[in-house]
């Protein structure tokens, strides 16, 4: 178990083990940080404290088993994607919900994670128009469009991750199982600094995985893509916003109807087509189109970012009400790969030094902006058009 989590905690700072043996001044040579990870000798205690150091965790956190199984349904990747990088992104994600759990534990008490884990069959590609109003009713959702769908989801309890990796990556989703009660959630990973509306796709694609059963003989990913897409655009709201049939749709009205529904104006044409709502070889007409305009990697109208929140308002939370100490909030903070030697020049732990009641003001005050904030935002960030049909589709 120790080399395990030596390995996994390693990757996860993309470190190579010379990189980490430089790491520790040398105090090992590198063929004992290698034994060490496979299991076949044993760090002393000072060597063991040292590489916790440079981790930025504690030693315990070494020894100690996993606070949880992650158990990864779906790894969405790229061929250019490289084993290394995959390794890294996987002990990454891994040690990030290794956090959120540890913190959720924390609290008297945890909220209940109600998401049907793959408990909505689909026995043909087209299931999946029910299965996404099945999802909306669970939620209470209706069928207009979501204006933040990273917070709707955050407040299901399920971990988004934001993992600053090459475009190789497009996402995660695992089942995360936890506790001695047997409590489950779901994580999902996605590469940070993507337009709002591949985000908003990518998320609702690796939700598909999560909750859809679907049978032998139908391609997941085209499940999974014509899921989001539902969810996003419900037909029923998609025919009164566009109609049963047309012969022609103008870019204004594609720009409104992106900015309405937080999707690409290229994943609104696979919409449309996917409805029958325009013919197939219309369809190719706008696809032929978009490359000659240079907007299938960027399109016209501008969409808002949408940021997972929930992690760090619930550190902020655990430690205003003394539920964790501020050693551990700063772990917590830190995004996992990141040393903190400039820590006392942060606002965060300029935060941490304040009286109990000096951070329940601030935090009370900081929840009425973002209250404020995610009742207003409704713009979007474009989406990389992976529904354009090309040689890499």
């Amino acid at each position: 178990m120790l080399g395990e989590r030596l390995k996994r905690f390693r990757l996860a700072r993309g470190m190579t083990i010379t990189q980490l043996c430089a790491a520790i001044d040398h105090l090992v040579s590198n063929t004992s940080l290698s034994k060490y990870e496979r299991g076949i000798a044993q760090p002393s205690v000072k060597v063991l404290n040292r590489i916790a150091a440079t981790y930025g965790i504690k030693s315990a956190q070494l020894w100690g088993e996993p606070t949880c199984k992650v158990e990864s349904i779906a790894f969405r990747k790229r061929s250019k994607l490289g084993v290394r990088e995959e390794n890294q992104i996987k002990a990454f994600v891994a040690e990030e919900v290794e956090k959120r759990v540890w913190l959720l534990e924390q609290f008297p008490e945890q909220n209940t994670f109600d998401l049907p884990i793959r408990g909505i069959k689909i026995n043909k590609l087209i299931d999946t128009e029910e299965a996404a109003y099945k999802l909306r009713k669970t939620l209470n959702l209706g069928i207009d469009p979501i204006g933040n769908l990273t917070s709707v989801l955050e407040d299901q309890g399920v971990f988004i991750i934001e993992v600053k990796a090459s475009e190789g990556f497009d996402g995660i989703s695992s089942i995360v199982n936890y506790d001695d009660k047997n409590h489950t959630t779901v994580a999902i990973a996605i590469r940070a600094g993507i337009p709002a509306d591949s985000q908003r796709l990518t998320l609702t694609h690796e939700v598909g995985h999560l909750i859809l059963d679907i049978q032998d003989g139908v391609d997941h990913e085209k499940v999974a893509n014509r899921f989001g897409a539902a969810f996003l655009a419900p037909a029923d709201q998609f025919h009164k916003d566009v109609g049963k049939k047309r012969n022609n749709v103008k870019i204004e009205e594609l720009c409104y109807l992106k900015e309405k529904y937080g999707m690409s104006i290229q994943a609104i044409l696979y919409r449309l087509k996917d409805l029958r709502i325009i013919t197939n070889s219309y369809y190719k007409e706008w696809c032929i189109s978009i490359n000659k305009l240079g907007w299938k990697k960027h399109e016209p109208v501008e969409l808002q970012p949408e940021k997972p929140y929930r992690f760090h308002q619930q550190i902020c939370y655990a430690l205003s009400e003394n539920l964790i100490t501020k050693k551990e909030s700063t772990y917590l903070f830190n995004q996992t790969g990141q040393t903190s030697p400039e820590i006392t020049d942060n606002i965060r732990y300029r935060f941490l030094e304040k009286t109990k009641k000096e951070r329940d003001r601030i935090l009370s005050k900081q929840a009425k902006e973002m209250s404020e904030f995610y009742e207003n935002d409704i713009e979007w960030r474009e989406w990389e058009g992976a529904f354009i049909e090309s040689e890499n589709s």
